[in-house]
């Protein structure tokens, strides 16, 4: 899970602006947003330049348990 839409609003940019800055379709940073698709490891670091924040302000640590 990814938080852009959190950072997105925080610093009040839209999506279609994020997707030109990074050369891609409203409908697949749409997808980022609503964390129906998950940005590749790639795309986060542009991502993570153009708002400038770091790559972990835009995640969501998961808690994992052990499966015993």
């Amino acid at each position: 899970m990814n938080r852009i839409e959190v950072v997105l609003e925080v610093k009040a940019i839209k999506q279609t602006w994020l997707a030109e800055q990074l050369g891609r379709s409203y409908n697949m940073v749409n997808n980022y947003v609503q964390n129906r698709q998950q940005p590749r490891l790639e795309v986060l670091f542009e991502i993570d330049k153009i708002l400038d924040v770091e790559v972990d302000q835009l995640l969501t640590k998961i808690k994992r348990t052990d499966a015993k």
